[in-house]
């Protein structure tokens, strides 16, 4: 009988160490991703540039608003929110109060679909059954019914009030030591709410940066943006894979993009134009399922720097 038993005990307790570690420790184990981007005109100064993605915020996540407030000494030149700041209706006055400091700093933002929705339990199955199907959000799906609203207004308010660009199916530029960049943005393509038609175009003329801005990296949504000759576009929601296999990586990204670019600096070719992909791995998880594993909370300091070519 101990034979018999002896290795499926063993499994069960060792899966229990890594949901322990990974809700316990890692999934508080906040970290800062550096990556320099070769994309400015000769002769730029580098842009420091910090991206903050999925903090997923639940009320009473101190250590979590303490790190995203001590982000500001970093001093970036400017700051990309790409969404799903929520995880709670109620923790609209606690990402505000995170990202305070951060907000002193010129900015720019797009929504996740936990901006709009709340989040409901689910088994974390279903994401690999959703990959194997090639289904994701309502990507396929039939609409959400019976979902929670969150008040993303007051969050949209608060952002307005500090002065950051909407990027919503919009267009911005922010003014940064003498240079125009320009961000494009869309609204969040995992919920079908993405319009690029109405920022289509490709880059100004008059931009000495054109960056595109979206919230989940759809295929659809990064082609468009590298066929529109976009030389960087920045994303989130894939949490890095969130739970990682080592030495393997990712097995899902909750999109259709591949999981070898479920987090970090890669590129993405359309025809003849091929532009940077920056995925950030996120700094929070849905309060249901609130484990990482090989793959801790993050936000990004990117270095634009001059081209190479």
């Amino acid at each position: 009988m101990r034979a018999r038993y002896g290795v499926p005990l063993s499994l069960t307790a060792a899966g229990a160490a890594v949901l322990a570690y990974g809700a316990g420790f890692e999934a508080r184990s906040f970290r800062l991703r550096r990556v320099t981007v070769p994309v400015l005109p000769a002769g730029s100064r580098p842009l420091r540039v910090l991206q903050v993605s999925d903090i997923h915020m639940v009320g009473g996540q101190r250590k979590k608003q303490r790190w995203l407030r001590s982000l500001a000494g970093l001093r970036p030149d400017f700051v990309v929110d790409t969404g799903d700041n929520l995880s709670d209706p109620e923790a609209v006055p606690e990402v505000l109060d995170a990202l305070g400091p951060l907000m002193e700093f010129p900015g720019a933002y797009v929504f996740g679909s936990n901006d709009y929705y709340g989040p409901r339990l689910r088994n974390p199955a279903r994401y690999l059954v959703e990959k194997a199907r090639g289904r994701h959000g309502l990507n396929g799906n039939p609409p959400a019914v019976d979902v929670i609203h969150n008040p993303w207004e007051e969050l949209r308010d608060g952002f307005e009030a500090a002065g950051w660009l909407d990027l919503t199916n919009a267009r911005g530029n922010l003014k940064v030591d003498g240079s125009t960049i320009e961000l494009t943005g869309l609204d969040d393509p995992h919920i079908r709410r993405d319009q690029y038609a109405r920022v289509a175009g490709g880059p100004s003329t008059d931009a000495d940066l054109s960056i595109g801005v979206v919230h989940a990296p759809y295929l659809r949504v990064l082609d468009a943006y590298t066929g529109d000759g976009y030389p960087l576009v920045l994303a989130g929601h894939t949490h890095g894979g969130q739970l990682r296999v080592p030495f393997r990586g990712a097995l899902v990204t909750n999109c259709d993009l591949d999981t070898g670019r479920a987090r970090g600096l890669s590129t993405h070719t359309t025809h003849d134009h091929t532009s940077y992909l920056h995925v950030s791995a996120g700094c929070g998880t849905n309060r249901y399922t609130p484990v990482r594993f090989a793959c801790p909370p993050e936000a990004t300091l990117l270095t634009l720097a001059e081209t190479t070519a």
